[in-house]
């Protein structure tokens, strides 16, 4: 697996870093119970606390992240074609999308694969 330039052998991934990884990616669904910030919030607190000790940590902490922000950027876009109707298409396909990208990505981690989300923004490197 690759963190940064240095690849990372998933022999060398402890369970607790992996359970630390999974739990980054699962802390962006307590969205569906804080109104949608709770998604960049809950993955952003994990990712400060562990990123410099746990480096697979640290690169998922920074893959749930430029998800979760994509995300926003994606509801945000379909909130403004509401009015335009196809908007509430739009914010169905994005939660589903958002929900079940997240499940795969903590199921991943947990088997400590390095999961990168597809149709994302790398905000964050």
């Amino acid at each position: 697996m690759k963190h940064g330039y240095r690849e990372i052998a998933v022999s060398e991934i402890s369970k607790d870093e992996r359970t630390w990884a999974m739990l980054t990616h699962l802390s962006a669904l307590t969205a569906f119970f804080t109104g949608g910030f709770g998604a960049i919030i809950g993955p952003l607190v994990v990712w400060l606390i562990k990123k410099d000790e746990m480096p697979f940590v640290d690169d998922q902490g920074k893959e749930a992240l430029n998800f979760q922000i994509t995300m926003l950027i994606a509801t945000i876009v379909s909130a403004v074609l509401v009015l335009v109707l196809i908007g509430f298409l739009m914010l169905v396909v994005v939660g589903i999308f958002d929900l079940v990208m997240v499940i795969i990505a903590a199921v991943k981690a947990n088997d400590g694969e390095q999961f990168r989300y597809p149709l994302t923004i790398r905000f964050l490197k």
